[in-house]
């Protein structure tokens, strides 16, 4: 069982990512909670996104109001837990986060090689209009998951989304998986150069080269060499942010400057958060990979 609580601030953004993956037919509602009528489903996504948003507006000093957390359970989990479960832990998950009276929207997705499902909501208290307490969420998330292992008997798996987000030439649903970590990256704040970026991806063995009047997105080995045939980053609907048309690009188009440490910090932070380091790979790629960056004058 692995949980996110992905790195975004924005609840329409949050919120339209999911319905857009319902319209798509690569996700479907599947549960909400504390909602002022019975089924929030019936009704557009405008009628969802002002449930939160209401809320929201009566906090004007909080920036980052949003709330979106993906639940990835194993095959095993899934079994194990059933639909019943799956339902039930949700919730207790929402109370254990201290957010068990907001109102909230689950997504199942079904879209990469994983059944996961999203929830999103807002931080911002339904009663009080105060911003609810975010302190040591990380750690809180880890005890859940402990206590769901310890209750459903679960075994420690391979973490599914770090082998479905690191590429590889056997990768499958190449589009589909490669949208999901652009849509991720895109969350990342500290992200704010194209430098940055490149190197993000970099990290997932993903490569943006100029083709054209466009770009194509490669899969490479862990040397930099191509292993998959391109993709055109037109075809993807979510695409990486600093990548858009030829006028756009120019628009925000900004000298290359030297990373500092302050900045290496927060974006290594935010990054690791989105997911963890593999931990089979071999120390000897490790130190080619990290020679290889020294060489281009950056280091991790």
């Amino acid at each position: 069982m692995v949980i996110v609580i992905h790195q975004s601030g924005n609840t329409q953004n949050a919120l339209f990512y999911n319905e857009k993956k319902v319209k798509q037919k690569k996700a479907h509602f599947y549960k909400s909670g504390n909602t002022p009528t019975i089924n929030p489903f019936a009704g557009t996504k405008q009628d969802r996104l002002n449930i939160l948003k209401e809320i929201e507006n009566r906090n004007t000093r909080v920036k980052k109001k949003g709330l979106h957390i993906s639940v990835n359970p194993t095959v095993t989990d899934l079994v194990k837990l059933g639909d019943k479960g799956i339902r039930t832990e949700i919730g207790n998950l929402m109370e254990h986060l201290g957010y068990g009276n907001q109102p909230y929207f689950v997504y199942k997705h079904s879209d990469i090689d994983r059944t996961h499902f999203h929830i999103v909501s807002t931080r911002i208290d339904c009663q009080t209009g105060k911003k609810i307490k975010d302190n040591y969420e990380k750690e809180k998330t880890q005890r859940f998951i402990k206590s769901l292992e310890q209750k459903y008997d679960l075994t420690k798996e391979q973490n599914h989304v770090q082998s479905n987000l690191k590429f590889s030439a056997g990768s499958r649903n190449l589009k589909q998986n490669l949208e999901s970590l652009f849509y991720q990256l895109n969350q990342i704040e500290s992200i704010t150069t194209k430098q940055f970026y490149d190197k993000s991806l970099e990290l997932f063995n993903v490569e943006i080269r100029r083709s054209g009047r466009g770009h194509v997105a490669f899969i490479t080995d862990e040397f930099g060499n191509p292993i998959r045939y391109p993709i055109r980053l037109s075809e993807f609907q979510e695409r990486p942010r600093f990548y858009f048309t030829a006028k756009a690009e120019q628009e925000i188009q900004i000298p290359t400057q030297v990373i500092d440490q302050f900045q290496l910090a927060q974006w290594a932070r935010d990054l690791n958060r989105l997911v963890e380091k593999s931990k089979g790979r071999k120390k000897e790629l490790n130190m080619k990979y990290k020679v290889k960056n020294r060489d281009r004058g950056m280091s991790l």
